[in-house]
């Protein structure tokens, strides 16, 4: 098991459900599908992750290497049946405003970084080959870092993800959910850019559109940021304090294709506020005042996951018998 916090819960910093590890070089994102008599071949999967991690992380000095395993809400009741699902956990809802926000399907999302992207591609490659007659790839991503962090529209990408302390209160789960403490929820997308189009607008409007000055990243002024800039729609408040989510986005793309895109990736405390960022950017705040990115930017996927902790996945409780909980499975969570 990862090292303690203050907070109770395995360090996800590093190696097993990182999901507070830092902005890395490379990534790769898969999402599958599980066939109908896959799901022993998932839980088996993560009961070894962290001996897949040593295997691959060993052979290199600085490997920064990590893995994240997230389940869709369908697949939860095939993985774990009969136990109370995640309090937040539900299929995506798609979203029809002046852009369209899909739902796609996705029981099990697989979000590796590193620092070089062999070590990545070798991690990967030996979870598929563990998964290989159990899943079905829906989608696979292989993200780069874009110069200092930023994204293909030439803007950096992540700056106001939260640090320290307030990393652990914005993404893992607390007493309110205690079966799932130190567990988290993530939402992917995959947008491609219209850089065409894009790449016409004087590099003022660009900033306008984005709420950030292109060069120095600083935030522009609020009395010149429009309301429907991106970093204005994705700020949530709640009684006057700011929630934050943790974002990894990555770029990606195909140059002989045309294909330039962003992988959206976020994690969160709540499945609620991941859902509220969205629809403020496709509804708007008010309704109507939609994030002026999605005129440049498609989003062609869409699911939600729910990132259990590395202790529940290296140990997740036995199947429900007999219609009832075995005493102890449900670890960590108090028995009447």
């Amino acid at each position: 098991m990862s090292p303690a916090t203050p907070y109770g819960v395995e360090d996800h910093r590093s190696g097993v459900q990182a999901v507070l590890g830092p902005l890395s070089p490379a990534a790769i994102f898969i999402v599958a599908t599980i066939k109908p008599t896959g799901h022993q071949a998932v839980r088996e999967l993560g009961e070894d992750l962290a001996g897949l991690l040593r295997t691959v992380g060993f052979r290199s000095l600085d490997p920064g290497l990590s893995c994240v395993l997230g389940f869709g809400s369908q697949f939860w009741d095939r993985l774990f049946p009969g136990l109370p699902k995640p309090a937040g956990l539900h299929p995506l809802q798609e979203i029809r405003g002046a852009h369209y926000a899909p739902s796609t399907p996705g029981d099990l999302l697989i979000h590796i970084r590193a620092n070089r992207h062999d070590l990545c591609f070798e991690l990967a490659g030996l979870i598929m080959d563990r998964l290989r007659d159990a899943v079905a790839s829906a989608d696979e991503v292989h993200g780069f870092r874009y110069f200092d962090a930023r994204d293909l529209l030439g803007f950096v990408d992540g700056t106001e993800n939260p640090t320290g302390d307030l990393a652990y209160e914005s993404v893992l789960i607390g007493d309110e959910d205690p079966g799932y403490a130190g567990g988290s929820y993530v939402l992917v997308q995959k947008y491609v850019h219209d850089l065409a189009t894009w790449n016409r607008l004087a590099t003022e409007d660009q900033e306008k559109v984005i709420g950030r000055h292109k060069l120095s990243n600083v935030e522009l002024d609020d009395d010149v940021k429009p309301s429907n800039a991106h970093n204005a729609l994705t700020v949530i408040e709640e009684d006057g304090r700011e929630l934050k989510i943790l974002r990894d986005n990555m770029p990606f793309g195909n140059a002989s294709r045309g294909e330039f895109g962003t992988y959206f990736i976020g994690y969160a405390r709540t499945s609620g506020l991941l859902e509220r960022l969205l629809a403020n950017m496709f509804i708007g705040d008010p309704p109507g005042n939609y994030d002026r990115i999605l005129d440049f930017s498609t989003a062609l996927t869409g699911s939600l996951y729910f990132v259990p902790s590395g202790a529940f996945l290296e140990d997740p409780p036995e199947p429900v018998r007999s219609g009832r909980l075995i005493i102890g499975d449900l670890k960590g969570v108090p028995q009447k």
